[in-house]
C-alpha cells in the first residue's frame, strides 16, 4: 500500500459530495441551491493515527491518494440531495447505512456558511460529512488493509469502488 509505511489507521468516509457551479461570496440559504452544479460521491479516506499526532485534520485527509471521487456527477436538478441513502461497504460488509436526511448540517446551510469567509468558485467541491459506522469508532477499531474493497453508495448517484 502507498502509505503503509507512514499510517497504520487508513480510515473510510462515504459522503455526499456538492459541486459548485457558479462563484458564491457571502450568501443565503435562499440563494445556495443556485450556485451548485451537481454532486457526486466522496470517500473522505482519513488516517487517524496522522489526524491524532498533528491535532488538526487536513494533514491525516490529505496523503497522496486520499478523497477518491466518482464514478460520475449528477446535475442538482435530477436528484433531491436532502433525502439520499447512502451506505458504505468494506468487503462486502456494510459499514455505514443512513440517510443524507439526517446530515447535522442541510447543504444550504453548510453552503451559505462557509460563503460568508470563503469565496466558493465552480469546480470547488463541499464533502458533506459521514455517517455512523467508520471504522475507527468500532470496538475494536476496524482500519483498511492492503486488499481490501470499498464501495460508497449513495442512491441515484451510483457506487464508488475503491481497493486498497
Amino acid at each position: 500500500p502507498l502509505h503503509k509505511h507512514f499510517t497504520k489507521q487508513v480510515d473510510y468516509e462515504a459522503e455526499l459530495a456538492v459541486i459548485i457551479g457558479k462563484t458564491a461570496f457571502r450568501i443565503s440559504r435562499e440563494e445556495a441551491e443556485g450556485v451548485i452544479f451537481g454532486y457526486t460521491i466522496i470517500n473522505d479516506i482519513s488516517a487517524r493515527d496522522i489526524q491524532t499526532q498533528h491535532a488538526q485534520w487536513f494533514f491525516g485527509k490529505s496523503l497522496d491518494g486520499f478523497c477518491p471521487m466518482g464514478p460520475h456527477i449528477v446535475s442538482r436538478d435530477e436528484i433531491n440531495p436532502a433525502n439520499l441513502k447512502i451506505q458504505c461497504r468494506v468487503n462486502g460488509k456494510t459499514r455505514q447505512s443512513s440517510n443524507t436526511s439526517k446530515l447535522i448540517f442541510d447543504i444550504p446551510e453548510i453552503i451559505s456558511t462557509l460563503s460568508q469567509g470563503i469565496t466558493l468558485f465552480p469546480g470547488d467541491i463541499i464533502a458533506t460529512g459521514t455517517p455512523a459506522g467508520i471504522g475507527h469508532a468500532m470496538n475494536p477499531p476496524q482500519y483498511l488493509k492492503s486488499g481490501d474493497k470499498v464501495e460508497c453508495e449513495i442512491e441515484k448517484i451510483g457506487i464508488l469502488t475503491n481497493y486498497f
